[in-house]
């Protein structure tokens, strides 16, 4: 469990915001299917395609490059070249394999919301992504905050991010819970005096907020 350490001996503030990450914590990996198509289209072992996906992912995330910009980089690194009809086809598949959603989560943020909570969600998202989330699945109506990496023009772990949710939110760092599934982003989230917990799993999700003393549990 990684929760921010708060020094002597006062009472940690209390929680009155709930952030998550969207990639691996309501959403789960791709496919190996959505992974394996992809491997075809650009002609590249299976084994090599998200590693090379997810390292390349920053300047499209952030808002610095459109569609086509990104995949024809993508596809020179890979040294494959694609037409227009190709594009619109990754463009689609790209969508697709980030939304197989973690249900239980879903459910859980709903929960806290009617509890009272002020929710947020704060990804890594190029804008392709973002206008399928908004146009397709109402729970995106759960979170009161929407903070897209390409809306704000920053990416986790830049701070800016960061900053910009904590004002988003309206709260005071300490009293803000921030549920990611990598260290890079948590720890600059704990800089910013956020707390955190790492998402591994909804059963070590749920130990980890009863150590917090946080009541409203996924199930």
């Amino acid at each position: 469990m990684t929760i921010e350490t708060l020094s002597g001996t006062a009472k940690p503030p209390q929680i009155r915001a709930v952030i998550m990450d969207y990639g691996e914590v309501l959403c789960f990996l791709p496919s190996s299917q959505h992974i394996e198509r992809f491997a075809q289209i650009f002609r590249m072992d299976p084994r090599t395609f998200l590693p090379i996906y997810l390292q390349s992912r920053a300047a499209y995330d952030r808002g610095d490059l459109l569609p086509a910009e990104y995949w024809d980089e993508f596809a020179a690194q890979v040294g494959v070249n694609i037409d227009a009809h190709a594009l619109e086809d990754i463009r689609r598949l790209d969508i697709e394999m980030w939304c197989q959603h973690n249900e239980p989560m879903i459910r859980w943020v709903e929960e806290i919301r009617s509890a009272g909570f002020t929710t947020a969600i704060m990804s890594n998202m190029p804008l392709d992504l973002v206008a399928h989330l908004r146009t397709n699945f109402p729970w995106i109506g759960n979170f009161d905050h929407h903070i897209f990496s390409a809306e704000v023009r920053s990416i986790k772990p830049e701070p800016g991010i960061y900053q910009h949710c904590i004002s988003a939110v309206g709260v005071k760092p300490a009293e803000a819970l921030f549920i990611d599934d990598r260290d890079e982003n948590l720890n600059q989230a704990r800089i910013a005096g956020i707390r955190t917990l790492r998402f591994q799993s909804i059963p070590k999700l749920r130990e980890d907020l009863q150590a917090l003393g946080f009541t409203i549990l996924p199930r």
